[in-house]
């Protein structure tokens, strides 16, 4: 009983007890679920959610929520074919410009939010809208098909038999936790999220940490599109559409306040597997997609309540 009391006090505990509650029924109920190779690919899935929940949980912890994710991910995905150059025969050039035109968008957006008081909320939906509009204009309505090397090699290899995307999520989430945890920078993102003023009386730069935390969430974007495409070998205008709710919920299912101030990476990652993992079972049901989209809000909303995430203030 002490047990389950300090589970339900431990949000991040808890969701990864959820996570082994649901693999085992999962695996026990249907045939071929738990295998190896099946497991390995949900974790596969649920390292582009992470990756994108990486910067999500950052500007979260401060009180904002960065609309422009899955717009920053579709950006990526399309523009590193086209801006890949023929000399670079590694493929690396095109990911460091992709990876800088993401950045640069979540640069651009912390600086509205931080210089033009711009609610984070607001102004990463104009960008968002923004970009999806510049998108349609670029590409139209075909898809573009990668040959970039390494970007391929990203999404296909399995050293030692593990996806590389996963390898990724593995060093994203060691830095993110380091960032949160044992960075001064981490500790500013919180004191800034659970009350402003007070952490800039006490000398704390709203400003300036309202820039890292969207640049690096533009940063995370950016690489979760070099994975999406990848892992697709094609780019096209809403490929990343679906991991904007998705990190979201990833990082609240994993026990970070919406309301900023309280929270932790490491329960975004087990949020990050139960979301593909409860995705892979209501697919199993082959229930139509209204039906789908009904049973996966109502099974994310059972979650959070089970698990308690917002403490009353």
């Amino acid at each position: 009983m002490n047990m389950i009391r300090s589970a339900f006090r431990n949000p991040p505990l808890l969701t990864l007890l959820l996570v082994a509650l649901v693999w085992i029924v999962a695996s026990l109920s249907l045939r071929g679920f738990g295998a190896y190779g099946h497991l390995r690919y949900l974790l596969e899935l649920a390292a582009v959610i992470g990756i994108a929940a990486a910067g999500q949980t950052l500007v979260i912890l401060m009180g904002g929520i960065d609309l422009s994710v899955g717009a920053v991910i579709t950006v990526t995905a399309i523009l590193l074919p086209l801006i890949s150059p023929a000399w670079d025969p590694t493929g690396l050039a095109g990911i460091v410009a992709a990876l800088a035109i993401a950045t640069g968008i979540g640069l651009m957006n912390g600086a509205g939010a931080a210089y033009l008081r711009v609610p984070p909320i607001i102004m990463t939906l104009a960008m968002a809208t923004f970009l999806q509009g510049l998108l349609v204009i670029v590409a139209g309505g075909s898809a573009v098909t990668v040959s970039n090397p390494a970007v391929i090699l990203l999404g296909q290899a399995r050293p030692l038999g593990i996806p590389s995307g996963i390898i990724l999520w593995l060093v994203v989430s060691i830095v993110v936790l380091l960032l949160v945890h044992r960075m001064p920078i981490g500790a500013r993102f919180l004191a800034l999220g659970a009350n402003p003023l007070a952490a800039r009386l006490s000398g704390v730069c709203a400003t300036r940490n309202t820039l890292v935390a969207h640049t690096l969430s533009g940063f995370f974007a950016g690489l979760a599109g070099i994975l999406v495409l990848g892992m697709n070998r094609q780019g096209y205008v809403g490929i990343g559409d679906p991991y904007l709710l998705t990190s979201i919920a990833a990082v609240v299912l994993g026990g970070t306040s919406i309301l900023g101030g309280r929270g932790t990476y490491a329960g975004t990652v087990p949020g990050a597997i139960l979301l593909v993992t409860t995705t892979a079972l209501i697919t199993v049901v082959n229930a139509s997609p209204g039906w789908r989209s009904i049973m996966f809000g109502t099974l994310i909303l059972a979650l959070l309540l089970v698990s308690g995430r917002e403490a009353r203030r």
